[in-house]
């Protein structure tokens, strides 16, 4: 969690463009590296930010998403390139998951990265503290 001043504006997106937005968090990211076995196949490693903190700048209309199992995590992807730069994660609803590499402007000074257990997902969400990443 980040204070307000510690704060910069991230601009990202999917490959083709047509997905963008901006997102308000600290230069150096803390990067989530889950076991699960969605973010397995996709390598999916990414920082939390509350909701309040994420804008979509556009395109709304050629998001598409995914979901399984429980149905509360939502992969959302472009439907034009297919590129997951940001999804609401299972841990984390009140918040989005943001990929790093899809960040197009170079406001990430930093990046600490830490392994989280998906694979016993229940142990790990409460141990973990995740939950606070997408707290005000």
């Amino acid at each position: 969690m980040a204070s307000e001043q510690n704060l910069v504006k991230h601009l990202g997106g999917c490959h083709c463009g047509t997905v963008q937005y901006e997102v308000m968090a600290p230069s150096k990211v803390m990067i989530f590296d889950c076991n699960c076995s969605i973010c397995t196949k996709k390598q999916n490693k990414h920082f939390i930010v509350p909701q309040s903190r994420f804008k979509l700048l556009k395109g709304a209309d050629s998001i598409t998403t995914y979901t399984f199992n429980t149905h509360k995590a939502k992969h959302t992807f472009c439907k034009i390139c297919g590129v997951q730069s940001f999804y609401q994660p299972r841990s984390n609803q009140d918040g989005y998951g943001i990929m790093p590499h899809c960040i197009d402007s170079n406001t990430i000074t930093g990046m600490e990265r830490t392994q989280y257990d998906g694979q016993n997902w229940e142990k790990s969400l409460e141990a973990s503290g995740i939950s606070k990443y997408s707290k005000e």
